[in-house]
């Protein structure tokens, strides 16, 4: 009879530790989520810049281009 209160008591650890993984794991899957989106926000604030660098580019190549021909015509 003297077990029963020791199984009561590692019952009662076992289910808290249970709680208190179950409430990690929650953290964990909307930490996750959360990180995915802001990956996702980065990944496509990222295209952009890649864009207009090459938007960028080409244009300064154009000017390049024009200058060269304005500098052999004069």
């Amino acid at each position: 009879m003297a077990e029963t209160p020791n199984l009561v008591n590692e019952f009662a650890e076992i289910s808290a530790r249970l709680d208190r993984l179950i409430e990690l794991v929650h953290r964990l899957t909307e930490e996750n989520r959360s990180l995915r989106v802001s990956q996702e926000q980065l990944n496509t604030e990222r295209a952009n810049l890649m864009a207009k660098n090459e938007q960028a580019r080409s244009r300064v190549e154009a000017m390049i281009v024009r200058l060269r021909s304005l500098e052999s015509n004069a």
